[in-house]
């Protein structure tokens, strides 16, 4: 089956999280794919920047660091919001540790809504907010970055809350939190500019409800 989405027919491939669409050609082919409801870990060093693209549009990914060094130090999403006086993380935001250290910068951003607020998704997200499901076995985010992660040494505990990249969470005036749909189109980006070594968790988000009822994949490369 092949698709058009504003530009060249690509080919459309499917698998157990829904479908995907086969990367683009150009220099856009060195990206990495992370298949629905995956995800990766890797060493991004000082100065490289990480690369995150959606290449089909309403997918969300989430993003979670600890310092390479010293795993105690990690993403704190409560210092970034309180240095910044705000929820909003788009180009110019610095992304701050527990012990208020600059972990990254955001150095390029095409979609502009994010979110800084929610936990990764877990089987227990699943059975609580999925009745759905009863209790079945689901691919998550924490599962997913705790496994990866783990091969660096990062024990399961340290991860906190994420950047949900491309996430649409906002809130009522009463405090309470709505999940639209991702704003995000096929090709946004989101990259970060690493301020020192790092061990970065990231995925291909897990949860249905997160992107608009399909679970899609997500590009990423490492530049120097």
């Amino acid at each position: 089956m092949t698709i058009a989405k504003d530009g060249p027919t690509t080919t459309r491939h499917f698998g157990s999280g829904g479908p995907a669409f086969a990367p683009p050609s150009g220099a856009e082919a060195e990206l990495t794919r992370l298949a629905p409801q995956t995800g990766a870990a890797f060493l991004l060093r000082a100065g490289e920047r990480l690369v995150v693209v959606d290449p089909t549009g309403e997918q969300v990914s989430d993003f979670f660091a600890v310092m390479a060094d010293d795993h105690d130090e990690w993403l704190s999403s409560g210092r970034t919001i309180d240095y910044a006086n705000s929820t909003l993380v788009t180009t110019g935001s610095v992304l701050y540790s527990n012990r208020s250290t600059p972990m990254a910068t955001v150095v390029e951003d095409t979609c502009g809504r994010h979110d800084l607020l929610l936990t990764p998704c877990s089987q227990q997200t699943f059975d609580l907010l999925y009745p759905e499901f009863q209790g079945a076995y689901h691919p998550s985010c924490f599962e997913n970055l705790a496994t990866n992660m783990g091969r660096f040494g990062v024990e399961p505990d340290r991860i906190g809350t994420t950047l949900n990249i491309f996430m649409n969470v906002w809130a009522e005036r009463n405090g309470e939190l709505h999940i639209d749909p991702p704003t995000s189109r096929a090709g946004d980006r989101f990259v970060v500019r690493a301020e020192a070594d790092l061990v970065v968790g990231l995925t291909a988000c897990s949860a249905e409800k997160s992107n608009n009822g399909l679970c899609k994949p997500i590009d990423y490369r490492i530049e120097a």
